[in-house]
């Protein structure tokens, strides 16, 4: 009995060992990761959002290139140093990212709007005129009530 407790806790602890491995491997990161996302790619992004004209910033048509291209940089380092990607460190660095170059942009760009009004008006009338048209048939048809079973 005292060996299968032993050789039961034994498993356990093994077990414990390789869950801990795990997740330190997977949430961990080598400090030098941040600093290098932050020398080559904050750099050139940074770079490259001065040449952009402020008031674009808030554009996503304008920024969507130089922000893919921050985002694959901070993947490729992390492939580099053997980083798991997305990691903390990257969700971190791309709010600070955002606190810096976006804070300012509102919503309003990116919401629904309204279809055009002929598109609008139409999505309207066709439910109300076939509505109007099955209501006039039922009637018709409830005053031929001969001919009917």
């Amino acid at each position: 009995m005292a060996r299968a407790y032993t050789t039961l806790a034994s498993k356990c602890a093994l077990l414990l060992l390789v869950t801990a491995c795990q997740i330190l491997s997977t949430s961990a990161c080598h400090n030098s990761y941040e600093y290098y996302i932050t020398e080559f790619c904050l750099t050139k992004f940074s770079l490259d959002m001065k040449e952009l004209d402020q008031r674009l910033w808030c554009s996503w048509e304008d920024t969507v290139e130089l922000y893919g291209s921050l985002t694959n940089c901070t993947f490729q380092i992390a492939q580099k140093v053997g980083c798991f990607w997305p990691n903390q460190q990257v969700d971190e660095f791309f709010i600070s990212v955002h606190r810096d170059y976006f804070k300012d942009c509102m919503l309003t760009g990116r919401l629904p709007h309204d279809p055009p009004t002929h598109i609008l008006g139409s999505f309207i009338a066709v439910p109300v005129l076939i509505t109007l048209l099955m209501t006039a048939l039922v009637v018709w048809r409830s005053k031929r009530s001969e001919g009917v079973m």
